[in-house]
């Protein structure tokens, strides 16, 4: 089953008797179990009609004899299973039969995050028409899924925005859910998102005070970079965060920087790295202030900062000395 083909169901009604929702998306298959169940019971039903059990705290009996009754005043009882890598090998072979003939007015559903799909159990689950994987999003998946998400609010994200929400949160989606449901309370009876919208949001996030310190350190600007710094060790934030951001960062910058030499117009690198256009100029003109040897002795120095942290040295002395002597270009 496609996910376009379980929207279909929740929008007619056609709901199938068994579920399987798995995948390493674990967000995205507890969202669709939830619509199911949201569908398929009627919420004044739902004390007699809706169970949940946890795969690792239930017996097959159990999960058996509930999707076997008769819905009470409804045409439909939904039985959810969650967890369902959890599910004990006898309570797995106990509920094959079940699969075989399921109950037309039960929708059983089972949701599972990494299941062993070699296993019997798993494997009749997956020829069921109700089986849908939720694969890992790819990085350039993530800003249609944040438009998807904007556009469930009734509210569109210009392409910036979302850019910059996918660089910032990563690909998290009940974090890129959360920061989107967060952007649609700030902007208000506006229809549109804009990337100040979401700079604005999250201003106080530890991934937000990273990516500034990072571009502070690609400006060479000095004091706003130790600014930046000592507010995020202030906040708590570990170095070898702080570190793995600025790597992140500059590892970009000196793909550009090679680009540049190469005598590469800025759109044809933009196009080749995939950044989006609002973040392009800054970043390259970041790459221009770094020469390449620049950068090479950069990352000897971040490496030196990372052995040094982890041998017990100060962070604050480390970073700081790091963050001077990349804006001094005494590295």
């Amino acid at each position: 089953m496609t996910e376009q083909e379980l929207e279909k169901q929740l929008t007619t009604g056609a709901f199938a008797p068994v579920y399987f929702l798995y995948g390493e998306e674990p967000f995205l298959a507890e969202r669709a179990s939830r619509r199911i169940m949201e569908r398929a019971v009627d919420p004044a039903m739902k004390d007699f009609n809706l169970n949940i059990y946890y795969g690792s705290d239930c017996k097959g009996t159990e999960i058996l004899d509930t999707a076997q009754t008769l819905p009470m005043f409804a045409e439909r009882r939904v039985v959810l299973v969650k967890r369902a890598e959890g599910l004990p090998a006898t309570t797995q072979e106990g509920l094959l039969p079940y699969l075989a003939n399921p109950c037309p007015e039960t929708c059983l559903i089972f949701v599972a995050g990494k299941p062993d799909l070699r296993r019997k159990f798993f494997a009749e689950l997956k020829k069921q028409p109700g089986s849908l994987e939720f694969k890992k999003l790819y990085e350039n998946k993530l800003a249609p899924f944040i438009s998807q998400e904007a556009a469930g609010h009734g509210k569109k994200i210009d392409s910036a925005g979302a850019e910059l929400l996918a660089f910032l949160v990563g690909s998290n989606l009940q974090a890129l859910s959360s920061q989107v449901e967060k952007a649609a309370l700030f902007v208000g009876g506006r229809p549109m998102i804009t990337v100040e919208d979401v700079r604005s949001i999250v201003s106080q996030s530890k991934e937000f005070s990273a990516f500034e310190l990072a571009r502070f350190i690609g400006e060479k600007n000095l004091a706003k970079s130790l600014a930046t710094l000592q507010s995020m060790l202030t906040n708590g934030e570990e170095a070898i965060m702080i570190l793995g951001a600025l790597a992140s960062h500059f590892r970009r910058i000196w793909r550009i920087r090679e680009l540049l030499d190469q005598k590469l117009a800025p759109a044809e690198i933009g196009k080749q790295l995939k950044i989006h256009q609002f973040f392009l100029g800054e970043q390259v003109a970041q790459a221009k202030k770094y020469a390449t040897f620049e950068l090479e002795l950069l990352f000897d120095r971040l490496y030196r900062a990372d052995l040094a942290l982890k041998t017990g040295a100060a962070a604050a002395t480390v970073l700081q000395g790091l963050v001077f002597d990349a804006c001094n270009g005494s590295l």
